[in-house]
């Protein structure tokens, strides 16, 4: 090809990008909300929607239209081999498919019409009720479905643990530890309330598995169950009334305003269900803010075979707020465009200076930093707290801005690991025996550092211009360390490999590692190395269990922003790979802007639960085309 032939194609080749840009930003622009937010939708999967017509028949306020919209939808969502999955794509699951199938049951579908026969199958085929996680048979339990005493016992004495004792409340992760205390309340009143329909059809029969050599720690702890339902059965009076009522004071100290605790379904449907197996009647004020409050995680659409409704498990307009910022900035955007402004108040409004469980761990640490939700002061997250100051930081020079960044650098600080790392919401949250417990059986119960996290914040203590802290080279090593043998980095939460590469891979430039150092080099190769025929990258989420999956999946627009983002960061926005992939974005998008992505590229909990950020396969995109393009 001729040297002019050469340049008018790059020359159409970067118009072509910069129109796929500015559609995008005219798009993610018409998305933000009058009061400055943006927030997309939380897809999830149909337990979320399950669980939530079980709460309302336990709580005894379960409506025929709610049970017929979402009922419909959980329909709309099964599998052609009768189960349902934990994402768009993936494989069938056990407990989920007991829990849709409970629902419909509620609904007033028939056992022998088709979908269920097929749905019954699959459940049988894999074990039956007996084989299900323990939270979907406590589900059962609470509607006499299933025995208590076949449950792991869970005793709500776990209050009174001081914080240096193992499995005290302070060991667990933030979501785990707002479950597991409404759960032990559950757990000691044993409810029973009438479900209106049996699940007996789902029993297989098979034995009880064995259990594990008394000589492992998991061993030990199955047998230490079977004590501890001793002692359910035998519980000293006068201590357990003590731990009841000082647990309900912890689950109600912790109900933020907007009546949710934490602002994720888990704590929120069991907190009520637990205070009103205690007694608590559903005008009390807790329960009835909560109940007020659920329903704006309530998604109702009109489809053409009727109205769906669905449950979002968790809302995030501060991060998705931040991350628009970020990507308006990437594209160029005025700081002192009004758009950006709006953003900016709002989120300096949603700054969270009070303290929370954090601090129990960090009690000389001031507050200061930014939750993911509308509504979670208890709880602000390190994660959303350095996105948050990078976007604050594209907008216009405030005085308040500074102010509001001094306190969360200072609070991002004193929230750092011992190893020199960062989880999400608290430090030094390591303790891994609780994965033997038999009660921990489905997701994740720690807040362990991640790469994504801590590259995150590197980026953010970088770009503020503290790169040669030692609290920041800390964390360049650790990440430095945590490179994978084939040159990636794991994500936790996002998917998965290229999540983790795409955040760190910028961080580390930023914060001063040459673009020649052998990390980056092999970064680089092994996204080239996984670069999908068509230009794009995807990663299935399977590759969280299945190594065969890592960096391997159909192209998504997210997923294919972030092999951008670290290609651009190590010096090769200009090579081939990275045309290609900006080539797929340009073919890909719709013509009102956005991209399609029904593939889930958010992770929960790594392995059992996962979403569908529909914000990402916008803002992503933008940041990638808008750095690649040089826009910045």
């Amino acid at each position: 090809m001729r040297a002019h032939d050469r340049l008018r194609d790059a020359t159409s080749h970067t118009h072509r990008a910069q129109d796929a840009l500015d559609r995008a930003v005219a798009h993610l622009m018409d998305l933000q909300d009058p009061a400055g937010w943006w927030k997309g939708e939380l897809e999830t999967n149909v337990t979320m929607d399950a669980e939530d017509l079980m709460m309302r028949q336990f709580l005894g306020v379960r409506t025929a239209e709610q049970t017929e919209e979402a009922a419909r939808w959980i329909r709309s969502q099964q599998r052609q081999d009768g189960s349902w999955a934990n994402f768009r794509f993936g494989p069938g699951d056990l407990s989920t498919t007991v829990e849709a199938y409970v629902a419909l049951r509620l609904a007033g579908d028939d056992p022998d019409d088709q979908h269920l026969k097929q749905a019954r199958q699959y459940i049988l085929d894999k074990g039956g009720l007996e084989r299900s996680r323990v939270f979907t048979r406590m589900w059962l339990a609470l509607f006499g479905e299933w025995s208590w005493d076949d449950v792991p016992a869970m005793p709500p004495e776990i209050v009174f643990l001081p914080k240096w004792v193992p499995f005290n409340l302070y060991d667990w992760a933030c979501w785990a530890r707002q479950t597991v205390v409404p759960l032990t309340i559950l757990g000691a009143l044993r409810p029973q309330r009438d479900l209106g329909v049996t699940t007996a059809e789902l029993r297989s029969h098979a034995p009880a598995p064995r259990p594990d050599p008394v000589t492992t720690w998991r061993g030990a702890f199955q047998r230490l169950d079977r004590v501890l339902h001793g002692y359910e059965r035998h519980a000293v009076r006068p201590l357990r009334k003590v731990a009841l009522r000082r647990a309900a004071e912890w689950i109600i100290a912790r109900q933020e305003k907007d009546g949710c605790w934490g602002g994720i379904q888990p704590p929120w449907v069991y907190s009520l269900m637990a205070l009103n197996a205690l007694g608590y009647p559903l005008d009390h004020p807790v329960l009835s803010a909560g109940l007020r409050g659920w329903e704006r995680y309530t998604i109702r659409e009109e489809t053409p075979h009727g109205t769906v409704r669905r449950i979002e498990a968790c809302q995030s307009p501060v991060w998705d707020t931040g991350l628009a910022l970020v990507a308006l900035g990437d594209a160029g955007m005025d700081p002192d465009a009004p758009a950006m402004l709006r953003a900016r108040d709002w989120l300096l409004q949603e700054e969270i200076t009070v303290r929370g469980d954090w601090a129990v761990r960090r009690p000389t640490t001031p507050a200061g930093g930014w939750a993911f939700e509308f509504d979670n002061d208890g709880y602000p997250d390190t994660d959303d707290t350095a996105e948050v100051v990078l976007g604050l930081r594209r907008t216009a020079h405030a005085p308040e801005v500074d102010d509001a960044v001094r306190r969360a650098r200072v609070w991002l600080r004193g929230m750092q690991s011992r190893n020199g790392a960062w989880g999400a919401f608290d430090a030094d949250n390591t303790r891994e025996l609780a994965y033997q417990l038999p009660f921990c059986d489905f997701g994740a119960v720690i807040d362990p550092p991640s790469a994504d996290v801590t590259a995150h914040i590197v980026e953010m203590f970088a770009h503020e211009g503290h790169a040669e802290d030692p609290v920041v080279q800390r964390a360049v090593r650790w990440l430095l360390e945590e490179q994978e043998p084939e040159g990636s980095w794991f994500g936790r939460w996002g998917a998965n490999h290229i999540y983790g590469t795409g955040a760190v891979v910028p961080a580390l430039v930023a914060a001063g590692v040459s673009r020649k150092h052998r990390a980056i080099h092999r970064a680089v190769e092994w996204l080239r190395a996984r670069q999908n025929a068509d230009g794009g990258w995807g990663e299935d989420l399977r590759s969280y269990s299945e190594p065969e999956w890592i960096g391997v999946g159909a192209s998504t627009a997210s997923q294919t922003a972030w092999a951008l983002l670290a290609l651009d960061a190590a010096g090769e926005a200009d090579s081939e790979a990275a045309q290609r992939g900006v080539e797929w974005l340009v073919e890909t998008q719709r013509p009102d802007g956005g991209w399609d992505e029904a593939h889930f590229t958010g992770t929960g909990f790594p392995g059992d639960f996962y979403l569908n950020y529909h914000l990402y396969r916008l803002v992503f995109p933008i940041s990638a085309l808008g750095r690649v393009l040089g826009r910045v």
